[in-house]
């Protein structure tokens, strides 16, 4: 829930027009929420058709030595349909199923991508910022690489012709951003959704949420305050109440 470095004096974009079609790509099954949720929601409240893509089966995220890793994988797996239901009812959901930990940034995750692009021909992509300085995550490094890759080779004809016909997204929005120069400004609605596809990884609530116990109400009021504090100070860079804020990349 850290806050948000903007380049100069601010973000220099706020607000796209709302896609006909979202394609949200994430390297575990709360990475979306985390760092687009509230976005994502509010564009399904608009009526924006919405694709999750999930890289990774997540069976690392546990602080439990003795925890199954298949158990958990498919554990998250259910949590994250449930999490895409409530930021955007009717939403699909792709698992690509790579081992946690163990994502790579090469051709198959890429024909992978690229392939799912071009099926679901969504305009507008949202993924990982891979140039963040000083992360710690290699999924979540290589997971923006591949997001960016196979934009490209989904955009252009003669790559992997194989796959189905060239597609070309208008706008590529890059969460977890190094430097942010976009922000999309959230309702309470979208808010209010964004925490609770948080709150559906229920696996996660210790280790992310900080949330020892999923009965004690006070630990579930505080990570809905931390939730909101991060939005309303990244909101506070345009002097927006509520926001999230990207590095959108517009000539794709």
């Amino acid at each position: 829930m850290t806050s948000t470095y903007f380049k100069e004096s601010g973000p220099s974009s706020k607000n796209i027009e709302p896609p006909k079609k979202v394609m949200a790509i994430g390297a575990h099954p709360d990475d979306i929420e985390f760092g687009a949720g509230g976005t994502i929601a509010k564009w399904a409240q608009q009526g924006s058709e919405t694709v999750f893509v999930i890289m990774t089966d997540g069976s690392k995220g546990t602080w439990n030595p003795e925890a199954d890793p298949l158990e958990l994988a498919l554990r998250r797996q259910g949590e994250a349909r449930r999490a895409a239901g409530t930021m955007a009812p009717g939403a699909a959901v792709e698992f690509l199923g790579w081992t946690d930990g163990e994502l790579r940034h090469g051709e198959r995750a890429v024909a992978q991508l690229c392939h799912l692009i071009r099926t679901h021909q969504p305009d507008v992509l949202v993924a990982h910022d891979p140039w963040k300085r000083y992360r710690l995550h290699p999924d979540h490094r290589a997971a923006g690489f591949i997001a960016t890759d196979a934009l490209v080779a989904a955009r252009d004809p003669h790559f992997l012709p194989e796959l189905g016909r060239h597609h070309r997204p208008r706008a590529l929005l890059l969460f977890e951003a190094d430097e942010a120069n976009h922000l999309e400004t959230l309702g309470e609605l979208a808010l209010r959704a964004k925490v609770e596809a948080l709150l559906c990884h229920r696996s996660q609530h210790e280790s992310s949420m900080e949330i020892n116990d999923p009965a004690d109400l006070a630990e579930i009021a505080g990570f809905r305050q931390a939730v909101r504090e991060a939005a309303e100070r990244t909101g506070a860079a345009d002097g927006a109440e509520l926001a999230e804020a990207f590095h959108l990349i517009s000539e794709v």
